[in-house]
Protein backbone atom coordinates (compact mmCIF):
# COMPACT_ATOMS: atom_id res chain seq x y z
CA UNK A 1 0.00 0.00 0.00
CA UNK A 2 1.55 3.42 -0.70
CA UNK A 3 2.21 6.00 1.93
CA UNK A 4 -0.19 8.35 0.25
CA UNK A 5 -3.28 5.84 1.98
CA UNK A 6 -2.04 5.94 5.37
CA UNK A 7 -1.27 9.76 5.39
CA UNK A 8 -4.92 10.85 6.52
CA UNK A 9 -5.66 7.98 9.11
CA UNK A 10 -6.00 10.30 11.84
CA UNK A 11 -8.85 12.83 11.98
CA UNK A 12 -9.36 16.13 12.51
CA UNK A 13 -10.99 15.04 15.88
CA UNK A 14 -7.86 12.79 16.96
CA UNK A 15 -5.26 15.49 15.72
CA UNK A 16 -7.19 18.17 17.77
CA UNK A 17 -7.73 16.09 20.48
CA UNK A 18 -3.76 15.34 20.67
CA UNK A 19 -2.90 18.98 20.49
CA UNK A 20 -5.57 20.03 23.06
CA UNK A 21 -3.73 17.76 25.25
CA UNK A 22 -0.35 19.12 24.66
CA UNK A 23 -1.92 22.74 25.18
CA UNK A 24 -0.48 23.48 21.56
CA UNK A 25 -1.64 24.14 18.05
CA UNK A 26 -0.16 24.38 14.84
CA UNK A 27 -1.07 28.27 15.43
CA UNK A 28 0.53 28.97 18.30
CA UNK A 29 3.25 26.23 18.05
CA UNK A 30 5.56 26.51 21.29
CA UNK A 31 3.80 28.66 23.03
CA UNK A 32 1.36 27.51 26.35
CA UNK A 33 -2.13 27.48 25.08
CA UNK A 34 -4.69 27.72 28.19
CA UNK A 35 -5.39 24.33 29.66
CA UNK A 36 -8.25 23.58 32.06
CA UNK A 37 -7.42 21.65 35.33
CA UNK A 38 -10.90 19.79 35.44
CA UNK A 39 -9.97 17.56 32.53
CA UNK A 40 -13.14 18.42 30.55
CA UNK A 41 -11.09 19.75 27.37
CA UNK A 42 -9.42 16.32 27.09
CA UNK A 43 -12.59 14.54 27.62
CA UNK A 44 -14.93 16.42 24.97
CA UNK A 45 -11.57 16.27 22.52
CA UNK A 46 -11.27 12.35 23.09
CA UNK A 47 -15.53 12.13 22.54
CA UNK A 48 -14.88 14.09 19.64
CA UNK A 49 -12.21 11.74 18.51
CA UNK A 50 -14.75 8.56 18.94
CA UNK A 51 -17.67 10.40 17.35
CA UNK A 52 -14.55 10.87 14.27
CA UNK A 53 -13.89 7.20 14.57
CA UNK A 54 -17.68 6.31 14.19
CA UNK A 55 -17.91 8.39 11.17
CA UNK A 56 -15.23 6.36 9.63
CA UNK A 57 -16.17 3.00 10.35
CA UNK A 58 -19.71 3.87 8.93
CA UNK A 59 -18.08 4.88 5.85
CA UNK A 60 -15.69 1.60 5.81
CA UNK A 61 -19.19 -0.50 5.96
CA UNK A 62 -20.83 1.75 3.49
CA UNK A 63 -18.19 1.13 0.82
CA UNK A 64 -18.07 -2.51 1.52
CA UNK A 65 -21.29 -3.22 1.27
CA UNK A 66 -20.79 -1.04 -2.08
CA UNK A 67 -18.49 -3.13 -2.93
CA UNK A 68 -19.90 -6.50 -2.30
CA UNK A 69 -23.05 -5.57 -4.16
CA UNK A 70 -20.77 -4.61 -7.23
CA UNK A 71 -21.51 -0.86 -7.15
CA UNK A 72 -18.30 0.61 -6.14
CA UNK A 73 -15.94 1.73 -8.77
CA UNK A 74 -12.93 1.38 -7.57
CA UNK A 75 -12.15 -1.06 -4.80
CA UNK A 76 -9.31 0.96 -3.20
CA UNK A 77 -12.03 3.63 -1.81
CA UNK A 78 -12.96 0.36 0.41
CA UNK A 79 -9.53 -0.85 1.18
CA UNK A 80 -8.16 2.86 2.17
CA UNK A 81 -11.32 3.38 4.13
CA UNK A 82 -11.14 0.62 6.12
CA UNK A 83 -7.23 0.62 6.99
CA UNK A 84 -8.11 4.47 8.07
CA UNK A 85 -10.95 2.93 10.38
CA UNK A 86 -8.41 0.38 11.77
CA UNK A 87 -5.68 2.69 12.58
CA UNK A 88 -8.04 5.32 13.70
CA UNK A 89 -9.40 2.88 16.40
CA UNK A 90 -6.04 1.50 17.32
CA UNK A 91 -5.09 5.00 17.45
CA UNK A 92 -8.11 6.10 19.70
CA UNK A 93 -7.18 3.23 21.61
CA UNK A 94 -3.75 3.57 22.58
CA UNK A 95 -4.31 7.53 23.68
CA UNK A 96 -7.24 6.15 25.83
CA UNK A 97 -4.95 3.41 27.56
CA UNK A 98 -2.12 5.93 27.92
CA UNK A 99 -5.02 8.10 30.03
CA UNK A 100 -5.87 5.01 32.12
CA UNK A 101 -2.32 4.22 32.75
CA UNK A 102 -1.64 7.83 33.88
CA UNK A 103 -4.95 7.76 35.98
CA UNK A 104 -3.51 4.82 37.98
CA UNK A 105 -0.05 5.90 38.22
CA UNK A 106 -1.46 9.40 40.10
CA UNK A 107 -3.95 7.13 42.13
CA UNK A 108 -1.27 5.20 43.37
CA UNK A 109 0.92 8.13 44.35
CA UNK A 110 -1.88 8.98 46.54
CA UNK A 111 -2.14 5.84 48.60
Amino acid sequence: MPIDAVNGVTTNAMTNALTSVSGTSSDDAGTAGATSTDGSGFAASLGNAVDGLQALQSDSKTLALKAVTGNLDDIHDATIAATRAQVTLELVSAVRNKGVDAFNEIMRMQA
